[in-house]
C-alpha cells in the first residue's frame, strides 16, 4: 500500500497506520485459521466494532492506493468470507455446510440407538424367563405323572404267582435313558449287533456259593434308603413307561434274598427324581428292600461310574447282591452311576 518507500521516509502517523494495518491482517489470519464452530460471526463483528477505524487519508496522502481511488479500510471478516466483500472463500466451507451432524441430530440418533438396545435386552430377558417358566412347569408335570403312576401301581399291586426266574437278556443299553420310544427312529441300543453276543450272561455255577441264603419267591415291592430319604415302590420292568411308576426291577434278575444280582433302576432328574442323591451312598451305608411283608437289608460294598454300554454290571452273580443304578451326572446323563450292596447276615 505504501509502495516501495522505506520506513525511514515515513512519518510517525504513517508508521502508526502501517502498524495498525499489520495487526489487523494478523488478526484476520488468526480468525481464518480458527474452527468455524468455535468462532461465531457475532464475535467477529464485536471485534470489528471494537477495532478503531481511522479516517481515509486524502487522495494526495502517501497511504492512497497507487491507482488513485479511495482508500479501502481493511475489515475483519467472519471466518469463511473474504475481506471487505464478505463473499465465501473459494475452497472454504461454511460453518453449517460441514459433513458433521449437528449436536441435536447426534443426540437424537443416540437416544434411538439406546432405545433399540434396551428393547433387545428386555426381549432377551423375557425370553429367558419364559424358557425357565416352561421348564419348571414341564418338570412339574412329569413329577405329577410319576406320582399318579406310583399311586396306581401301589393300589393295583397284588401278590404275584411264584414263577421261575427267567434268564437275563443283556442285548441292550443300561436302563434309565431319556430317549422315549416315540423319538425319531426309536430307541437305539448302545451295543452294536455284532457285539451283543459278547454281553450275554454266562451260566451261574451255584456250587460256588458258600453258606445258606434266605430265599424269596416273590419279587421286590418297595425300597427304603434312609441316608437319602428314599421310600419308593418297585415295579416290574425298566422300560420308559415302567420307570414312570417308580423303581424298576430288571426282569430276570434275582428276587430279594436270592443268590444272584437283584438289579434296580430309577431316574435321577425326572419322574420323581427317586435316585437323585444316590451318589451320596458310600461303602457301609444300608438300604432295605421289601418283598411284601419280608424285609432284606443290603450293605453298600462298591460304587462305580460307568458308560451306558458297560452292561456287565447286570450279569448274574454267585452271591446275593442288589445293584442300584441311575443316570449320571445330574441333568447331563452321559454316564451311569451304579451302587452294589451285599445281603447282610
Amino acid at each position: 500500500m505504501f509502495g516501495k518507500r522505506k520506513a525511514d521516509n515515513l512519518s510517525v502517523e504513517e508508521l502508526e497506520k502501517l502498524l495498525l494495518i499489520k495487526r489487523r491482517q494478523a488478526r484476520l489470519e488468526r480468525f481464518q485459521r480458527m474452527d468455524p464452530e468455535q468462532q461465531s460471526i457475532s464475535e467477529v463483528l464485536v471485534g470489528q466494532e471494537r477495532a478503531p477505524v481511522s479516517p481515509s487519508p486524502p487522495p494526495s496522502s502517501p497511504l492512497s492506493p497507487p491507482w488513485g481511488g479511495p482508500t479501502v479500510e481493511p475489515v475483519i471478516a467472519a471466518p469463511g468470507f473474504q475481506v471487505a466483500t464478505m463473499q465465501p472463500l473459494k475452497g472454504k466451507k461454511e460453518p453449517n455446510a460441514g459433513a458433521e451432524v449437528p449436536a441435536p441430530e447426534r443426540s437424537r440418533s443416540k437416544k434411538i440407538r439406546d432405545m433399540l438396545l434396551l428393547s433387545l435386552e428386555v426381549t432377551a430377558l423375557v425370553a429367558l424367563v419364559g424358557v425357565l417358566v416352561a421348564s419348571y412347569f414341564n418338570l412339574r408335570e412329569l413329577n405329577d405323572e410319576v406320582a399318579e403312576a406310583q399311586h396306581n401301581a401301589i393300589e393295583q399291586q397284588l401278590p404275584p404267582t411264584p414263577m421261575p426266574t427267567p434268564p437275563i437278556a443283556l442285548a441292550a443299553r443300561l436302563p434309565g435313558g431319556h430317549s422315549p420310544p416315540t423319538s425319531p427312529g426309536g430307541a437305539v441300543p448302545d451295543v452294536p449287533l455284532h457285539l451283543q453276543q459278547w454281553v450275554q450272561p454266562a451260566a451261574v455255577d451255584t456250587s460256588l456259593a458258600v453258606g445258606p441264603v434266605e430265599q424269596s419267591t416273590t419279587p421286590p415291592t418297595r425300597i427304603v434308603i434312609p441316608k437319602i430319604n428314599v421310600d419308593a415302590p418297585i415295579v416290574a420292568g425298566v422300560m420308559w413307561d415302567d420307570l414312570k411308576k417308580g423303581v424298576g426291577h430288571l426282569p430276570g434278575s434275582a428276587n430279594p434274598g436270592e443268590r444272584g444280582n437283584l438289579y434296580l433302576a430309577a431316574h435321577n432328574d425326572i419322574y420323581g427324581e427317586i435316585f437323585r442323591y444316590l451318589e451320596k451312598l458310600e461303602p457301609g451305608d444300608e438300604y432295605i428292600i421289601y418283598s411284601h411283608e419280608a424285609t432284606f437289608r443290603y450293605v453298600v460294598k462298591e460304587k462305580r461310574i460307568i458308560d451306558p454300554t458297560d452292561v456287565e454290571v447286570m450279569e448274574v452273580t454267585t452271591e446275593p447282591v442288589a445293584t442300584l443304578q441311575t443316570c449320571y451326572p445330574y441333568l447331563v446323563d452321559t454316564h451311569r452311576l451304579v451302587v452294589i450292596g451285599e445281603l447282610a447276615e
